[in-house]
């Protein structure tokens, strides 16, 4: 953990208490998700208690307390990628990955999430490699479309 990156952050954000989820965000743009450590240097400076630190970081879905994959494929799975067939490419890239929804890969280049909606029905299905949108995809497509983070 570069505390000095940590520090920069922190002085970015004014050490506002206002800004702890931007800060959260930012901080883990580092590690690529919430150390306990991190979580626990930020308490102490914010002078914030670490529990609600804790609560925030388990609110919210964007942020992670264990290590994640360089890339996060996120495949929307909301009624219209639903019904253009989002389930069936969530198949094909565990198929590829050898990986679960909500797991990593064991070389720690991909996690794999779904999401209830992405705002992007009109493209359904919808699949995201980290803010790469891809539309109208098809589980054919899939091995190309990773092929790009490898």
């Amino acid at each position: 953990m570069d505390l000095k990156k940590v520090d920069s952050i922190l002085e970015k954000h004014g050490y506002r208490h206002s800004e702890v989820i931007g800060i959260m965000q930012d901080l883990q743009e580092i590690e690529n998700y919430l150390p306990q450590e991190m979580l626990r240097y930020i308490s102490g400076k914010l002078e914030l208690n670490l529990t609600r630190i804790f609560d925030i970081a388990t609110f919210y879905k964007c942020f992670s307390l264990v290590p994640r994959g360089r890339h996060i494929i996120r495949v929307c799975c909301g009624t219209a990628c639903h019904l253009g067939g989002a389930a069936r490419n969530l198949e094909q890239v565990k198929r590829l990955l050898n990986v679960e929804e909500g797991e990593t890969t064991e070389d720690l280049t991909f996690s794999l999430e779904t999401v209830n909606c992405l705002g992007a029905c009109a493209l359904a299905p919808v699949t995201v490699v980290d803010k790469d949108y891809y539309d109208a995809v098809h589980p054919g497509q899939i091995e190309k479309i990773l092929s790009n983070y490898w």
